[in-house]
């Protein structure tokens, strides 16, 4: 999207025929000869339309959604609930403008960096529709406004771009724009905190690595692994797990390396499974998180459980209908003409090995689940019936 089509979609009549065709499939709506720039038209309705559930306020703003600005962007509610606060915060990567909305909330001045000139004037076009005044959008690249800046803020935030200027996706932080391990002794002259945004494919041992001291923080949504923030200048290393709906636990780094359990595996004891959530898998801190209440042989594993504690675990729990060591053989005959939904964990086999080896229809007339526990591969049967919501 470029400066034009952004002055086309300022328009009036340009948003009133946005907002009139907003239920309209968007193909239909670009071959809509009666729509004046009907193709700009249709993005628009096409990308409000997928911004109901991420993105709410823009639209039902009908604000300006560039494309690859959407795809880029956090939801709504992951930028609402980061934990920053105070009275002045620099956001170096506005994008679309989502965290910088969310910070406006928590701070009396926001100054948000975008390095492109179109998505800059989108980013303050939608900040009228929203009655948003205490955001300054200044369109210049963050090592620009760095070093000419002379401001001291209370919080320094950053989401680098993580795809190259081909659209490769980039994991390691020095490859990311900007580079924030190359900015970060300039950014101390800013401001004492800074709070990074990275992949969710980002290893945490790595973030307290070049961060330490650090809180870095696992955010899961809906049973994706959505974000890890890392929060510069901390009193000491801490992890944090969010799991929205469910609540945040908090763990030492060490945590991280505790030991499973040494009790034997024994297949008749355990009534309840539980899939731990994706957040502490991440974090690599599920027998941590779980031990209270559960057992476990590794933290990419499943926990089991011989009575359900009375608390809301992090994680889909399943009743065990049994369980039984993997053999293809007794797999296929007691699962003849059944469709098996089938899920595995910490296991060498795969779900296509699997199927083929014991001739498992697709289907949901049984839920199986394949692991490895001391060894030995086991075939757990669940009742689909019980599993409990996150």
């Amino acid at each position: 999207m470029n400066t034009s089509d952004v002055e086309i979609l300022c328009r009036e009549d340009v948003r009133r025929a946005i907002d009139r065709n907003i239920e309209r499939d968007p193909q239909l709506v670009a071959l809509d000869k009666h729509i004046d720039h009907a193709a700009l038209v249709a993005t628009q309705v096409k990308y409000l339309q997928r911004a109901r559930r991420k993105l709410p306020s823009l639209y039902d703003a009908r604000c300006i959604i560039p494309p690859r600005a959407f795809e880029q962007s956090s939801s709504e509610e992951c930028a609402e609930r980061k934990p920053l606060t105070g009275d002045s915060v620099l956001d170096l990567t506005c994008g679309l403008g989502i965290d910088a909305i969310a910070l406006a909330r928590r701070f009396r001045r926001v100054v948000a960096v975008e390095r492109d000139e179109a998505l800059a004037r989108v980013v303050r076009h939608n900040l009228t529709l929203l009655g948003i005044s205490n955001v300054e959008v200044v369109n210049s690249t963050a090592e620009e406004y760095v070093s000419a800046c002379n401001d001291h803020f209370d919080w320094i935030y950053a989401d680098p771009d993580r795809r190259s200027d081909a659209g490769r996706k980039m994991v390691c932080l020095e490859d990311c724009s900007p580079d924030m391990l190359a900015l970060m002794p300039h950014l101390r002259r800013l401001g004492e905190r800074v709070a990074i945004k990275l992949s969710p494919l980002f290893d945490c041992d790595e973030a307290f690595r070049l961060f330490s001291p650090a809180e870095v923080e696992v955010v899961s949504l809906g049973g994706e692994c959505k974000e890890l923030n890392i929060l510069t200048n901390a009193r000491e290393d801490v992890l944090r797990v969010a799991i929205s709906g469910v609540g945040e636990w908090c763990f030492k780094p060490s945590d991280m390396a505790q030991q499973p359990t040494t009790e034997r595996f024994a297949d008749t004891e355990w009534r309840y499974m539980l899939i731990p959530d994706v957040a502490l898998q991440k974090g690599r801190v599920a027998i941590a998180a779980l031990s209270p209440y559960a057992s476990m042989w590794s933290n990419n594993g499943y926990a089991f459980m011989r009575s359900l504690p009375d608390v809301e675990l992090p994680g889909r729990v399943y009743a065990i209908e049994g369980i039984e060591r993997y053999r293809p053989k007794e797999l296929r005959r007691r699962c003849k003409g059944l469709g098996v939904e089938l899920s595995k964990r910490d296991t060498q086999l795969s779900v296509e090995a699997v199927r083929r080896a014991a001739g498992l229809r697709a289907g949901d007339d049984m839920h199986l689940a394949i692991t490895t526990i001391e060894g030995e591969n086991w075939v757990i049967q669940l009742k689909s019936s019980t599993f409990v919501e996150e």
